[in-house]
């Protein structure tokens, strides 16, 4: 399924909102068409290893938390509850299709595709997010509230479910089919469906210092990086002997930083950190690994192969990061290497043209015989 904006100037949207303030983008996608029906939804809560949880309130409006799976819904009744499913874009084709116009964006920064599925007045109630979303509007109506950043209270009706206290408003509407929301970090926001409602959420990365550090202080032992001692050749006397020095203080730092400025090492742990997954993959290996020989066939028989959903891919220099792993390249990889980490969609034509060697030839095939890309069916 193809989705493209019908109303959103990207360079506008940058230069004006992204991470500055909310913006509703009314009829941003021209005749929506819901990428999945809230009974595939359920279909996926129903797995196991598909995140999901169902978040509603009783008469007494107290809330409540359940985590999935889920394969009876009887008992929420048919108002006051929502049911999120996470990481749809690795398990539905169709969501994947939806994240695509919103790869303006980088592709490292994005997150995933989470789909909720809310009877009448369901929501999850007001909160804020660290990161940066936009919310499709597919079936139904939502009514949406959200405000500036603000000073408010942390409320935890649930040990699950962290709120905020009432907000000041900023925008106060109705989102229709097609309407699109965008939510920049520490914005409070609150939606409550006003009829049965699907709604898609792209969220983006924001990985914080505590997160960026841990990671790399892992990679560094796993390398068994970060051996080289404190030296002071050059110490001189001091008056005291408690001190800590200007100069000492320096040298540690400088010590500690030295491996942050190898860029051999920190972009090896970059590429890898930035391509890891965050849920599971749906990955399903071919009955048979493909050969150079066969490429052709496929070729001939398949007009586009797609790429595994929440497949996460960068390059940095000649390096290609694939789910986590490096990948090192050679200069006949380079070009194949660009156009499958750029795009998603990939026309059989193209693919051909680019495996003009044997190594690249080689780079196609361990896409394909790890599950990472795979033949479109018409």
């Amino acid at each position: 399924m193809t989705y493209k904006f019908s109303s959103l100037d990207e360079a506008k949207f940058l230069a004006e909102y992204w991470q500055k303030k909310p913006a509703i983008i009314k009829n941003a996608f021209k005749d929506f068409i819901d990428p999945l029906s809230p009974d595939e939804l359920a279909g996926l809560a129903a797995e196991a290893e598909i995140e999901s949880r169902i978040i509603n309130r009783d008469s007494d409006d107290n809330w409540h938390v359940e985590h999935g799976p889920f394969d009876d819904y009887s008992a929420y009744g048919d108002k006051n509850w929502t049911l999120l499913v996470q990481a749809v874009d690795h398990w539905c084709e169709t969501g994947a299709d939806l994240v695509r116009p919103f790869r303006f964006i980088p592709n490292w920064r994005i997150d995933d595709l989470m789909v909720s599925f809310s009877t009448p007045n369901g929501g999850v109630g007001p909160h804020l997010d660290q990161y940066d979303v936009f919310i499709i509007q597919g079936m139904g109506k939502r009514h949406w509230r959200v405000g500036l950043p603000q000073s408010l209270n942390n409320e935890i009706p649930h040990p699950d479910l962290l709120q905020v206290s009432q907000f000041e408003a900023l925008i106060d509407e109705v989102l229709e089919p097609g309407d699109l929301l965008y939510i920049p970090p520490n914005c409070p926001h609150e939606g409550y469906a006003i009829e049965n409602s699907l709604n898609y959420s792209v969220g983006f990365r924001a990985p914080n210092q505590q997160d960026l550090l841990s990671s790399f202080a892992d990679f560094a032992l796993q390398e068994e990086s970060f051996k080289k001692r404190f030296s002071d050749p050059e110490r001189s006397l001091t008056e005291h002997i408690s001190e800590v020095s200007d100069a000492d203080i320096q040298s540690l730092k400088s010590l500690m930083l030295e491996q942050f400025e190898q860029d051999g090492v920190f972009n090896q742990w970059l590429g890898c950190y930035l391509t890891q997954a965050k849920h599971d993959l749906a990955i399903e290996l071919p009955e048979s690994e493909l050969t150079a020989e066969e490429l052709e066939s496929l070729f001939e028989e398949y007009e586009s192969l797609v790429r595994l959903g929440g497949l996460r891919v960068a390059i940095i220099k000649t390096q290609l990061y694939l789910n986590g792993e490096a990948v090192s390249l050679t200069s006949d990889q380079i070009e194949l290497a660009r156009y499958l980490a750029d795009n998603d969609l990939y026309e059989s034509s193209k693919l051909d043209s680019l495996c003009d060697s044997d190594n690249s030839k080689r780079l196609l095939l361990l896409w394909i015989n790890s599950g990472y890309i795979y033949p479109k069916d018409c």
